[in-house]
């Protein structure tokens, strides 16, 4: 039998047949992708009456919209669109892959010279607040591997975390849905969530500092809620949407929260660019609505200092991070405009001394500022991190390890998956912002997800990261004591446990969300787990 040859065409040829009467396009998309046959098929297709058109399909870049080129994720490598700059360092001249921030993120990290400056705050600051530091540099305590997990805990992804202020196996999660998860991480069966608080996404939480059985949230439906994290009960403190929808230009969104325990004031900011102000004590708002960032731009975050709380720094898509002196708060007043080159999705104060400023910006960018009382007109260092996230994620945001004395140690997650043994990862990075340099990138092969979430225990070395719909705790491995089976310690939720149930077990999923853990059920039960050794991995740079 002669051996039958395959035709293999990366593009069908479509055919249509219209009329030579009919009008012709004027589109010029329509017009480049439009192959004419030879002149002998169009004589004698017009003996016929009828002209064929052949149209060729052609693979278009999605970033350029040009053809000839793909761009975007191949497994677990990105693939840069030549017509654009490295994805990663925003820099031109060179790709993603090559790029040398991804070997090193201190690559091009040079610390700034000390800025010398005669302002009285900072001769104070010399005195009073510098000794607090300690001048040797603490151990950095690695939180590597995974000691407990809720797998689909939440039914929409997670957008925040927050531990309790006094029980350290307490952790509070808010998601896309409004609803706020408490689950006990030391016992991990208990859990327990409240979806009836807010009706869109809760995007900021912080715990009342005068008692620690409420926590006040802000959520996308324009109110701030206050909800004892015992029995649920809510009540609404501000609500700026009380006629319901009235079209988009009016809606009302709040982002931005904290609390200001000095002055028992809770400051949250909308979508608008204002920031308002609530008395924890009357329930009432204090005052009209302040403009602190440009009309018609959210205002995601807000961040008072730890050490003078009057100090307010905030932070917008208007591409800047501001500060402010709440005491004579009004619009155009503030202090210092901290210039960035995309949507700066997080601002914080550094939490022991209040004087270093931490930023993360869209920009691929964290930008540190060692002094609030030196020059801040340019950054301290600026340091490339991959975390410039679709809008199907939640905005990665750096943020301090509040263990840390020197002030330098501080967790994101990553936005480019790595490839480790085969596997495409997403990592949680750990990075000294004094040098520039990854500490440590800790994943685990079960999560494929990304982890943008993440919050560092203010007591205990524990890292509490939210990936998709799920929540994991990590701790590190040499104090990692011995633990029953794994199988008990990862609690499964939603349809996840019911597939569980079901002795044949259908493992697709449609969930947008690509939630771990997938097509992977029934090898919790049937295959057993890797030594730890094997099962959790993390990588750590002298």
């Amino acid at each position: 039998m002669a051996p039958q040859t395959r035709r293999i065409s990366s593009f069908p040829e479509v055919v249509i047949e219209r009329d030579t009467e009919s009008e012709e396009s004027s589109s010029e998309e329509e017009e480049a992708n439009v192959v004419l046959p030879e002149e002998e098929t169009i004589q004698d297709s017009n003996n016929k009456g009828k002209t064929p058109i052949t149209i060729t399909l052609k693979k278009v870049c999605k970033v350029c919209k040009k053809t000839g080129h793909e761009a975007g994720f191949r497994g677990a490598t990105y693939i840069d669109c030549p017509m654009k700059p490295c994805f990663l360092c925003k820099m031109p001249g060179h790709t993603t892959v090559t790029c040398p921030h991804r070997v090193a993120t201190e690559y091009g990290i040079v610390p700034a010279p000390r800025k010398n400056t005669t302002n009285s705050l900072e001769f104070v600051f010399q005195r009073q607040l510098q000794p607090r530091v300690p001048p040797i540099k603490p151990a950095h305590v690695i939180p590597d591997q995974v000691h407990c997990a809720v797998i689909r805990y939440h039914s929409r992804r997670v957008t925040c975390l927050e531990f309790h202020p006094t029980n350290n196996n307490i952790l509070l999660s808010g998601d896309k849905k409004g609803q706020l998860g408490i689950w006990d991480f030391g016992k991990v069966h208990e859990k327990t969530v409240y979806g009836n608080i807010h009706s869109c996404m809760l995007n900021n939480m912080k715990f009342n500092p005068t008692n620690d059985g409420s926590i006040y949230a802000a959520s996308s439906d324009g109110t701030i809620s206050c909800t004892d994290v015992e029995t649920g009960i809510s009540l609404a403190l501000m609500n700026l949407n009380p006629n319901g929808w009235e079209g988009p230009s009016s809606w009302r969104m709040l982002y931005g929260l904290d609390v200001n325990s000095d002055k028992n004031v809770v400051l949250v900011a909308d979508n608008f660019g204002y920031l308002y102000m609530a008395d924890i004590r009357s329930n009432n708002i204090m005052s009209k609505p302040t403009l602190i960032h440009k009309k018609g731009t959210k205002v995601v975050g807000l961040n008072c200092n730890p050490l003078q709380p009057d100090l307010l720094l905030s932070c917008g898509n208007d591409h800047f991070a501001r500060i402010w002196d709440i005491r004579r708060l009004e619009a155009g007043s503030s202090l210092y405009n901290l210039e960035h080159k995309r949507v700066v999705s997080s601002a914080y104060f550094s939490p022991i001394s209040g004087s270093k400023i931490l930023t993360t910006s869209l920009d691929n960018r964290i930008r540190v500022w060692d002094s609030i009382f030196g020059n801040l007109d340019y950054p301290s260092r600026e340091i490339v991190h991959s975390h410039d996230f679709n809008r199907y994620l939640t905005a990665f945001r750096a943020e301090w390890d509040a263990k840390d004395s020197s002030e330098s140690l501080v967790v994101i997650g990553r936005y480019i998956s790595e490839n480790y043994d085969g596997a495409a990862l997403h990592p949680i990075d750990f990075v000294n912002v004094s040098t520039g340099q990854l500490v440590a990138e800790v994943m685990d092969p079960k999560i494929t997800t990304i982890s943008p979430v993440n919050k560092l225990h203010p007591r205990e070395d524990i890292l509490a990261s939210g990936s998709s719909r799920s929540l994991f705790i990590w701790r590190p491995k040499k104090l990692d004591v011995a633990q029953p089976r794994e199988e008990k310690r990862i609690l499964l939720c939603g349809e996840v446990s019911k597939k569980r149930s079901k002795k044949h077990g259908d493992n697709g999923d449609d969930d947008s969300d690509n939630d771990i853990f997938r097509s992977k059920d029934n090898a919790l039960k049937q295959k057993k787990l890797p030594s730890k050794s094997s099962s959790y991995s993390s990588r750590k740079n002298s």
